[in-house]
């Protein structure tokens, strides 16, 4: 089984990118929604987060208050070492029993979706790496537009992860979302065509 990063800057469009690449077959490993499994309530990691940024963290129902948490963890770099500190051991578990899950399954390609794949040096554990590539500013009026995010919290949370520099060095493919959802989607394909061409690792 070929293990594929997929990783781009917040607001790049990677999610899409993990789309095409499911409606292909390959099975999609998503670290954000492995990332919400484990801090259901029940869950340690939501305990050790609300001990960690304050009990006000959590609604009425128990459940995380996700803007409230954001708010704080990407206030500074030492905040969102703390959240990633907690968060992530939980994550890489669960990601390598979807991996062993994928393998058991005869999956030809497994694509592991995580946007912090360079930072935290995840990178290396791949056979290949896509990087979705946007401009900072662009990705800052997607944010703004699409997901209402304010527009110093747009530019917090792109500070909070490596430089777009790092990130491209890491990578074996590039994918430039610069342009249209159609250019997305036949620059997708395209890559997709070229892994699927290259011999499988071993």
């Amino acid at each position: 089984m070929k293990l594929i990063g997929l990783t781009g800057g917040i607001g790049s469009g990677k999610s899409t990118v993990a789309a095409l690449c499911r409606e292909r077959g390959w099975r999609i490993v998503d670290a954000d929604a492995i990332a919400r499994e484990v801090v259901q309530p029940g869950q340690p990691a939501l305990s050790e987060l609300a001990a960690a940024f304050g009990k006000d963290i959590l609604l009425a129902d128990g459940q995380l208050n996700r803007k409230e948490l954001a708010r704080r963890a990407f206030a500074d770099k030492q905040h969102t070492e703390l959240l990633n500190s907690i968060t992530h051991p939980r994550i890489q578990e669960e990601t390598q029993r979807q991996f062993a899950a994928a393998r058991g399954d005869g999956c030809d390609f497994a694509v592991y979706d995580m946007p912090l794949l360079v930072d935290n040096g995840l990178d290396k554990d791949m056979d290949c790496v896509i990087v979705v590539d946007v401009t900072p500013e662009e990705r800052v009026r997607r944010l703004i537009t699409s997901r209402g995010l304010e527009e110093d919290d747009a530019r917090r949370r792109i500070a909070a992860q490596v430089p777009d520099e790092v990130r491209l060095a890491a990578a074996t493919h590039v994918i430039d979302n610069n342009g249209t959802l159609d250019q997305l989607r036949e620059r997708t394909i395209e890559v997709m065509d070229r892994i699927a061409a290259e011999s499988p690792k071993v």
